[in-house]
């Protein structure tokens, strides 16, 4: 690749990036920044594509030590160069989306520079090329959420959502940590260096990658955090989910995909966290009502997808369905906002109905999305979806990841065709005072259903010049469509026969998904027992144990020693007189006789 295109491209992408953030600016100039950095990013893809060639730059050491040289440096790989346009265009369409979203926000140029730091962190994990960058970008992207989710501070659930974040994130940083750390004294910090030293990787700084990877993509058990920042504004939940913060961590298994495949247990454990992941988010998505949930849940259900591959030794996959996933998942999340916005923000999708009369666009938007999710054919999420499970079907090892992938294809069917038969048909339910829809939010989410219906069929004439032929039986080459149809007419089916019952109250196994089955132990069960547990230790403990021995029982025991070197008498009155008293008896038994 010719050295001067990429780095007079990173140049100008710096100057404009620091240019924006730097001064206030009016949001058109912010959009349009964001617009040129996009075009400026296509440029080094075409050589890429062709060449599949890879660029290290590197400046000189800023910090020097004895055992390494710190310097700042960037790679320009496959990885990298193909998710920036990715990230930069969905910022590009957020940002002009917050522009009306956010219009009566008094420090809405203050939020669209936060979206633009989040921005510059993801960035700087995507091109790390130490692990102390990736580490710093990481820290950012998890400090950026908690700014972002808790935006509206008056609210005490948009606080504890936003502390929810940061602490399940700090768990999965204990991780990265203690990998870069265990790094720093065996291998290099350097990325092509700890790639070439791959096979002699030991299991503890795998399982720090994992545990990080876990807590930033929100993998099951660390996945509470997810739902509860749709407390935060939608153009964030549109940016969390698509192209930064979460797929962070899938991002990271990708980028070090090398030390993990030659490590089979750490393989298996991916591979079943992430199906577990798939199905669990997925059955927690149908059990929901309130449209933001609903699309967070199949973020993470997306997630698992992505894992599961990362455990299949597929990193490719895995990365090819991040990037046709952030597309659709940023339309869903906007068209939802434009819902909630013009409804005078109802999120419920039952008082929902009839908007495909009132917002016939975000409507079209909205369909195009879901069934782009649910792998429609010839829809970006079909290219990525379809060939994750025919990838499955080829494996004779994988039966398990396979019938529980299957299950979540039909429930992630099942959900979105919910949100489409809920908000879009039917009648009116509830007397909504329904705003009209702007021209504005139009052009933003025009864009994004382009890229939705295109850039799987993109992304195959661009990198298969050359198909490969697969042969298996027609029946397992649609099994994923047979899933997909399958969901729907389930989900359209309970709908329909639902729609009119009464009220029931929801049984065990429904309350189990949407509390999200493991959101009582580390929130409720774990606090509780710290809080008593804490309790007993301030009252019991040092009541009757410190203040009984330091206080009057101890006073009395230092004072008992010095009685006794005075005198003989030890003050214990009942044994003197039980002993009088026998002894009495004795002799005058002894004289009688």
């Amino acid at each position: 690749m010719n050295l001067m295109t990429p780095t007079i491209t990173l140049t100008i992408f710096l100057s404009l990036i620091i240019s924006t953030v730097q001064k206030p600016t009016p949001h058109n100039k912010i959009k349009n920044n964001l617009m040129l950095l996009f075009m400026l990013s296509l440029m080094p893809v075409t050589p890429l594509l062709n060449n599949n060639l890879k660029l290290t730059l590197s400046s000189s050491p800023v910090i020097t030590t004895a055992t390494e040289n710190i310097n700042i440096s960037i790679t320009l790989d496959t990885l990298s160069l193909l998710f920036m346009p990715i990230a930069l265009f969905i910022t590009w369409s957020i940002t002009e989306f917050s522009a009306w979203y956010m219009i009566t926000d008094p420090k809405m140029n203050k939020f669209l520079k936060y979206l633009l730091i989040f921005l510059i962190a993801m960035m700087t994990i995507i091109t790390a090329n130490n692990m102390y960058q990736l580490f710093i970008g990481w820290e950012g992207v998890g400090v950026m959420s908690f700014l972002l989710i808790g935006w509206w501070n008056g609210r005490s659930d948009a606080n504890t959502a936003a502390l929810q974040a940061i602490i399940y994130n700090r768990i999965g940083d204990i991780g990265l940590i203690m990998t870069t750390a265990w790094l720093m004294a065996s291998s290099s910090m350097n990325m092509q260096e700890l790639l070439s030293q791959y096979e002699t990787t030991h299991t503890i700084p795998m399982l720090g990658l994992l545990a990080a990877a876990m807590g930033k993509s929100a993998q099951f058990g660390l996945h509470p955090w997810l739902p509860s920042a749709m407390e935060g504004p939608t153009p964030v939940s549109a940016l969390l989910h698509s192209s930064t913060m979460v797929v962070a961590g899938v991002f990271l298994l990708i980028r070090l995909h090398p030390l993990l495949c030659g490590n089979k247990n750490m393989m298996t454990i991916c591979l079943i966290l992430g199906a577990t992941t798939t199905l669990f988010a997925a059955a927690a998505a149908t059990t929901h009502t309130d449209i933001k949930k609903i699309i967070a849940l199949s973020t993470t259900s997306q997630l698992g997808l992505m894992m599961t591959m990362v455990g299949l030794n597929q990193p490719t996959l895995a990365f090819l369905h991040m990037t046709t996933h952030s597309f659709f998942k940023a339309l869903l999340f906007l068209c939802s906002g434009s819902f909630i916005h013009n409804l005078n923000n109802e999120q419920d999708v039952r008082k929902m109905g009839n908007l495909m009369k009132t917002h016939p666009m975000t409507s079209s938007f909205l369909t195009i999305a879901n069934f782009s999710l649910i792998g429609t054919p010839f829809l970006s999420g079909f290219y990525s979806k379809d060939t994750i499970i025919e990838m499955m079907t080829n494996s004779h090892t994988n039966s398990w990841t396979l019938m529980i992938t299957l299950i979540a294809t039909i429930l992630s069917a099942s959900y979105s065709t919910k949100i489409i038969l809920s908000t879009l048909t039917e009648h009116t339910r509830t007397s909504h005072k329904t705003h009209k829809e702007m021209k504005t939010t139009f052009n933003p989410l025009s864009r994004l259903a382009v890229m939705s219906i295109m850039l799987g069929t993109l992304t195959k004439i661009s990198t298969l010049q050359t198909t490969t032929m697969t042969t298996m039986p027609k029946i397992i080459k649609l099994m994923a469509l047979v899933a997909t149809l399958t969901g729907m007419t389930l989900s359209k089916d309970m709908l329909y026969t639902t729609s009119h019952s009464k009220p029931k109250t929801p049984n065990m196994l429904n309350l189990f998904f949407n509390q999200l089955a493991f959101f009582t132990i580390p929130h409720r069960t774990v606090t509780m027992n710290t809080l008593k547990t804490s309790q007993k230790t301030s009252t019991e403990l040092i009541d009757l144990w410190t203040l009984e021995t330091w206080g009057p029982k101890g006073l009395m025991n230092t004072l008992t020693p010095m009685i006794h070197l005075t005198t003989q008498q030890k003050n214990m009155v009942k044994t003197y007189m039980t002993t009088f008293t026998t002894t009495t008896i004795i002799y005058i038994a002894t004289m009688q006789t």
